[in-house]
């Protein structure tokens, strides 16, 4: 009978110390997507099936049925265009100031700049349903109700992304800039082809979180959006929460169809988000 080496020995014990965190994890893990799963069997069924006893814990037959109801009261197709679109537009636009200005705050040097950042921390803390009414009658005052622009204007500048594109910035090497500026290049080009390369994990961190801010945006879009082909996906998941009635399988298939492009999206992207998120919150 041969013994087991120092190093097997040593993987062995490792094994079973760690043995109950991976436990911990996996039901953890588990009870995590008990929600999801349920939203993925609810939308299989009809409405009364959901109060029924026992509930059902397998798919069931009424998915096309559904999706035809679904498509039928909130014309669900061309809301998840509307979605689409206000969310790579917000997503574009808010990600560029939120990297220039974050990039002016950590590598240039200007009299108000501490100033600067303590404001836009600031407002990190403002609640959002104190900006409801002074932004309402701005909007109104511009005749901008009922339009895209009125929601995606007013929170384009995005406290959180530029704080994380300047901690991310703050780790760069001043010497590379002032060598590049030494050769000649413009800030444009310094910008561009040394600093963000570099800051990709950030980047993809930042458009991530900011597509989904504004794909699950609920408040402000249900306040200026007035007509149904205008409205994003949560607005019309929430037109058919009735007083008497509520189409739950629907709002079960709309939530799951909602919900799995970010789900892709992060799947594809989760490397790069957090080692992103990880990388702007080393410096302080």
């Amino acid at each position: 009978m041969t013994r087991a080496t120092p190093a097997a020995s040593a993987r062995l014990g490792s094994a079973i110390r760690q043995a109950p965190i991976y436990f911990v994890l996996l039901v953890g893990s588990i009870i995590s997507l008990i929600p999801f799963l349920w939203m993925v069997i609810a939308s299989t069924h009809q409405t009364s099936d959901l109060f029924g006893t026992p509930l059902p814990v397998l798919p069931g037959g009424e998915l096309l049925n559904n999706l035809a109801r679904l498509q039928h009261d909130v014309n669900f197709g061309r809301v998840m265009v509307n979605s689409l679109l206000l969310a790579v537009i917000y997503t574009v636009f808010s990600s560029m100031i939120s990297i220039m200005a974050g990039y002016g705050l950590a590598k240039f040097k200007f009299r108000g700049r501490g100033i600067a950042l303590g404001v836009i921390l600031v407002t990190m803390m403002i609640p959002m349903q104190v900006l409801l009414v002074p932004l309402f009658q701005m909007m109104a005052s511009l005749g901008w109700i009922d339009t895209y622009q009125a929601v995606i204007l007013p929170f384009l500048a995005s406290a959180f992304g530029i704080f994380l594109m300047r901690q991310s910035f703050l780790d760069f090497p001043d010497s590379l800039i002032e060598s590049s500026r030494i050769d000649g290049a413009s800030e444009f080009r310094t910008f561009y082809g040394i600093v963000l390369p570099v800051a990709r994990p950030q980047i993809a961190a930042l458009i991530i979180y900011t597509f989904m801010t504004q794909w699950n945006a609920f408040i402000w879009p249900l306040l200026m959006l007035n007509t149904e082909d205008n409205y994003t996906i949560p607005v019309a998941l929430n037109t058919m929460i009735g007083l008497s009635r509520v189409d739950y399988s629907g709002l079960m298939l709309g939530s799951l169809l909602a919900t799995l492009p970010l789900l892709i999206l992060f799947l594809i992207f989760q490397r790069q988000f957090i080692s992103g998120l990880l990388g702007g919150a080393v410096k302080g």
